[in-house]
């Protein structure tokens, strides 16, 4: 299971942000989420919220309690649905 700073990290690095560019979004410092990211620290409840909203997935999966991630498709066109699924069931064959 995926503990939750390593979650933020991944996270925060597939979302292309430095440490101090997620800090500055969410109002704290940089070492405070350097902190996080090394498992001296954990966000408070209002920024485990903030942090799922920014990156679009639930609590639960920050968190490392849900192995299953939301991707937002707003936006996107049935077909453009229907490739991201494509794509995860490849992903799974290929890492199984």
């Amino acid at each position: 299971m995926v503990n939750y700073y390593d979650r933020i990290k991944n996270l925060r690095e597939s979302a292309g942000l430095t440490q101090a560019q997620l800090a500055h979004k969410l109002g704290v410092t940089r070492a405070a989420v350097n902190a996080w990211e090394m498992g001296i620290s954990a966000p408070s409840t209002a920024l485990l919220i903030e942090l799922s909203r920014l990156f679009g997935v639930s609590s639960d999966h920050l968190l490392g309690l849900d192995e299953h991630a939301a991707l937002d498709v707003s936006g996107l066109t049935e077909e453009d649905v229907v490739v991201l699924q494509r794509l995860v069931q490849l992903l799974k064959k290929k890492n199984s």
